[in-house]
């Protein structure tokens, strides 16, 4: 009963905290080209602004994913969520206050620093979270409803951005993300991973008692031993065919998906004259069909189909919808793409879910962290490879005719290698402990690949 209420309280603190995040999406094109390209509908500039962040922020979340999966391991998954839940208040405050253009470069350089930090952590958290609570077979099922509650977060926040003004978005974001925090302060129970847990970074014994200094510093020798190293994350690969197979479809599976995010807005503004509104309405249908699709069609296909089958099912209309989105001939068509939401949606619950089933109950946010990372390197590749074709061919010196073209290369670079490598079938072994009983995996040892991952 207990774990079950810790799951409704994550699920609460994780709706607020993307309500707030994704609420202000709709809006930040608006801000950004008001900011750097006022009165035009095409602005390099911004695309190039927008594309840095991006890699920037991936850069840093590199390294801070794995760390902070590591860390809550030791400390807690609570103590770590406390954090980027947290920071992500202060961007939001910023543009809350002024969207003119000295407060909007404060916006963007604060927005970088947290979201080295916030940018992926806490879904990665919360997913670690998840897997501490609920046994393997039902995983895949919990995870969708995860990004479920995620999903329709994503609705709540930008339908009501269709009816607020753009002062009054970021004001109502800003207040729910200092509600999320407090929400989770108050109400969420930390996970214990298990018995033998270290003391929480936020303990309260540490404020009552004297630590004997010895003991202190071992303690922070072992918190600068979490940041893993090279061979910690090559052990990790090795440690299982279904784990490196993953971690290949979730980097071109997120390659594609930021680099869709990063160039389809503005890519609307300039083809089809889109602003606020007609951005939050295709958020909102993307929302909704990806919502409907996780809380009831994942948790009834995931036990018959199984992940691997889910996830190729997920990856093929991905592909196909920024297909549809790149060649579009009328204001219509990026509407009827949304809807394709109802069926990608799967990808990225499958994936963390055959990856929960690779390592034992207290390597779970190590494993989550390290595929987060894997993302944030996406995050990394993709502003740089697509952001400059996307400002290209929407500007008077495109070499042809066609300003979908980036999207349309966003698609097939990630169907290419993401969908090729999910078709074969994932060997779904599982680490049934922290000793990883390689027993129940023969084919990994016939073929010689290593498992003394700790």
């Amino acid at each position: 009963m207990e774990k079950l209420s810790g799951l409704s309280h994550l699920f609460i603190t994780i709706f607020l905290h993307n309500f707030a995040a994704f609420m202000v999406i709709p809006a930040i094109t608006d801000v950004t080209m008001a900011a750097l390209c006022p009165g035009k509908d095409e602005c390099s500039i911004a695309i190039y602004f927008s594309g840095l962040q991006h890699a920037i922020i991936g850069l840093g979340s590199l390294v801070m994913m794995p760390l902070i999966g590591n860390l809550s391991d030791k400390y807690g998954r609570k103590a770590l969520l406390t954090l980027p839940i947290t920071l992500t208040i202060i961007p939001l405050a910023i543009l809350a206050y002024s969207r003119s253009r000295n407060f909007f470069y404060a916006y963007y350089v604060f927005k970088i620093l947290t979201s080295m930090f916030c940018e992926g952590s806490v879904h990665c958290l919360s997913l670690a979270y998840v897997a501490d609570n609920v046994p393997e077979g039902r995983r895949a099922s919990a995870f969708g409803i995860l990004s479920g509650i995620g999903s329709s977060a994503f609705v709540c926040g930008t339908l009501s951005t269709r009816f607020l003004s753009t002062a009054s978005t970021f004001q109502v974001a800003t207040a729910m993300a200092m509600l999320s925090a407090v929400y989770m302060r108050v109400f969420l129970p930390d996970s214990i991973v298990n018995d033998n847990l270290s003391t929480p970074i936020m303990s309260e014994g540490k404020l009552d008692g004297i630590v004997n200094q010895d003991e202190e510093s071992d303690k922070k020798i072992q918190m600068f031993k979490t940041l893993p190293s090279i061979e910690d994350m090559l052990a990790l690969l090795k440690s299982s065919l279904t784990f490196s197979q993953a971690a290949i479809v979730s980097f071109f599976s997120t390659l594609s998906d930021v680099g869709l995010h990063a160039s389809l807005l503005y890519y609307l503004k300039a083809r089809f004259h889109f602003n606020k509104d007609q951005f939050a309405d295709l958020m909102v249908i993307t929302g909704i069909a990806g919502t409907v699709s996780q809380l009831l069609l994942m948790p009834i296909l995931a036990p018959v189909l199984g992940e691997a089958k889910l996830l190729s099912i997920g990856l093929f209309f991905n592909c196909a919808h920024m297909i549809f989105y790149s060649i579009a001939w009328s204001f219509w068509v990026p509407y009827a793409a949304a809807l394709f939401s109802l069926l990608y949606v799967f990808s990225q619950p499958c994936i963390r879910s055959i990856v929960s089933k690779q390592v034992g109950p207290c390597e779970q946010g190590k494993a989550q962290g390290f595929i987060s990372g894997i993302g944030s390197f996406a995050n990394v590749a993709s502003p740089l490879l697509f952001s400059p074709l996307t400002a290209l061919f929407l500007s008077e010196r495109a070499p042809f005719n066609f300003p979908g073209f980036s999207i349309m290369c966003v698609g097939f670079a990630s169907v290419r290698t993401s969908f090729v490598h999910s078709w074969y079938s994932f060997p779904l072994c599982r680490k049934s402990d922290c000793g990883h009983d390689d027993s129940v995996c023969p084919e990994f040892n016939d073929k010689g690949i290593s498992s003394n991952f700790k």
